[in-house]
């Protein structure tokens, strides 16, 4: 009975407050991190960097299929995760990511492009592993209704809730979100805090009274922002209603795929020759026409020409 009645406090004192019987809510988020078959080496160490910067998530083996994406449904259900941040790899050159939450949705489709991992850009930033970030959202997520999806979206993927797995109890790392040319531009900052110095510059160790915070006796600090990486932007295409399915609830008239833009480029590269080959051809007949060529049509000799008048 002893241990019942401990099983039955701990769960009665989690659910309510010190002071009175109103219940605690508990954000409790969990992400899986996996990806498709076909992800090249860059893809590879972003998905690596985003899961040693979120300490709540799980990453999982390749998915085997493309097509059908409701499977990771049933793994997320699996892995006990709420969350779903799938990268699908196409033709070895495209990335794009899905977020979802797992069962009822929504899920969003974005394309990832100008990826830089941590490892290729070598900034001197850094932050405790496991610790949490403050996400930095632009002003223009409050402006649309589907900014404002994503940016509840990216809430719950990205923002590590306190007292999560592996999680320290930290902050000092800023996670950036904004908004420019219809994309999502993502950096990762360390927040970095310096005293400030007491002496002058020519030496002297005169002693200067340090300026305070209001209300405290700690010194006032120098705070600064170091980039850590990675950096990437996201091109929203479709927010679907449902995970990984349902109706379409927004759709991005204005997103061009790569692969168009690879095809149009590949026709344009394809004209320039045609246009030359046309001109040879045409440069070719009027040199038959005009009888220049030494083994083509010769020109037909009138009855005026010094060759008949002087045979």
């Amino acid at each position: 009975m002893a241990t019942v009645y401990k099983s039955l406090s701990k769960g009665t004192g989690s659910k309510t407050d010190q002071g009175g019987d109103t219940p605690v809510r508990k954000n409790k988020q969990r992400v899986l991190i996996l990806s498709s078959r076909g992800v090249t080496y860059r893809h590879r160490h972003l998905l690596n960097d985003l899961y040693s910067l979120l300490p709540h998530s799980r990453k999982d083996a390749k998915l085997d299929t493309k097509t059908k994406l409701y499977q990771l449904n049933e793994l997320a259900e699996l892995y006990n995760c709420n969350n779903v941040m799938f990268f699908e790899a196409r033709k070895g050159k495209d990335l794009y990511m899905w977020l979802s939450k797992a069962p009822n949705g929504p899920t969003i489709k974005m394309h990832a492009q100008n990826l830089h991992t941590m490892e290729e850009l070598n900034f001197s930033g850094n932050c405790l592993k496991g610790s949490r970030p403050l996400l930095s959202f632009d002003a223009t997520f409050d402006t649309q209704p589907h900014w404002q999806v994503i940016k509840e979206v990216f809430l719950h993927t990205f923002g590590v809730p306190k007292g999560a797995r592996k999680s320290k109890p930290f902050i000092d790392h800023i996670m950036a979100f904004t908004i420019a040319d219809g994309k999502i531009w993502v950096r990762c900052y360390q927040i970095n805090e310096t005293e400030p110095s007491k002496g002058k510059p020519d030496g002297t160790q005169e002693e200067a009274p340090m300026p305070t915070v209001a209300g405290s006796n700690k010194k006032e600090t120098n705070i600064s922002l170091v980039e850590i990486g990675p950096r990437f932007v996201l091109t929203p295409i479709v927010i679907l209603e449902g995970s990984f399915g349902g109706p379409v609830i927004y759709e991005n008239r204005e997103f061009v795929s790569p692969n168009q833009i690879r095809a149009e480029l590949r026709v344009r590269r394809a004209g320039k020759h045609i246009r030359r080959e046309d001109q040879g051809a045409e440069r070719t007949s009027k040199r038959e026409e005009l009888g220049l060529r030494t083994h083509g049509k010769q020109k037909e000799k009138s009855e005026l020409d010094d060759s008949v008048l002087f045979a």
